[in-house]
């Protein structure tokens, strides 16, 4: 089976990085966003292979304020989001403010679930490393849920997803990729609706999946949508 064989099984739809940013940019701009009057925020994985995402919004956007941690989990909580949305341009009394909110998993030339290569390195790695070990942690029964002072993003990674997963239940990797994305999608809005005041401020909220092929990486959208003065509008990623 190709990697297009298997993109199109696991994803219903997926389109190139460049495309899914020009397209997410391209519908905000109707409901009034742009790169002059507003901050792009962006929580996605540390990994140095998921960075060709945030240069791509840089370049549509502008810099954009970095709520990131390892697996593109959001724990930069109400002082982090805060802080940048106090970065925003204000213009005609509103803030607006977009947050790019993605986890990522690769797929290699030979259509394996979450191999990659990566430049300088002999043999395969893994995207996304930190979900590969939590999962393998659970496959091999035995998991540290004690607070972990020289590895806090991985027991926060461990403590929060476990939440989601069914007792004694060991999801693969591309089920844990999808409930991490679900998982970091449900934090950021709860932080918005006790952070955002959308009187005074617009937003949109735009998730998916980062997926890392052998040639270039591509995005499947999850939810993607502003809140323009107070009312949720869906946005259309056709």
């Amino acid at each position: 089976m190709s990697f297009e064989d298997i993109l199109k099984k696991y994803f219903d739809r997926a389109y190139s990085e460049i495309d899914f940013v020009k397209r997410t940019y391209a519908s905000l701009k109707k409901l009034g966003f742009n790169d002059d009057n507003t901050i792009a925020a962006t929580c996605i994985c540390r990994d140095e292979i998921s960075q060709t995402l945030r240069s791509i919004i840089k370049h549509m956007w502008g810099e954009a304020f970095n709520l990131s941690s390892l697996a593109g989990m959001f724990f930069a909580g109400k002082t982090g989001l805060a802080a940048a949305m106090h970065h925003a341009p204000l213009v005609d009394g509103k803030e607006r403010y977009v947050f790019y909110a993605l986890p990522h998993i690769a797929i290699d030339a030979d259509a394996k679930l979450g191999v990659c290569r990566r430049e300088g390195r002999e043999g395969a790695s893994t995207a996304c490393g930190a979900l590969a070990a939590f999962q393998k942690e659970m496959s091999g029964g035995k998991l540290n849920l004690l607070m972990d002072n020289e590895d806090v993003e991985q027991s926060l990674i461990r403590m929060r997803l476990l939440r989601e997963i069914q007792y004694g239940k060991v999801p693969d990797l591309l089920e844990l990729t999808k409930i991490t994305q679900a998982v970091i999608q449900a934090d950021l809005e709860n932080t918005i609706k006790k952070v955002v005041d959308t009187n005074k401020s617009d937003y949109a909220v735009i998730t998916g999946i980062q997926i890392h092929g052998p040639e270039s990486n591509y995005i499947w959208p999850a939810e993607c949508y502003a809140v323009v003065n107070g009312n949720k509008i869906q946005l259309k990623v056709e």
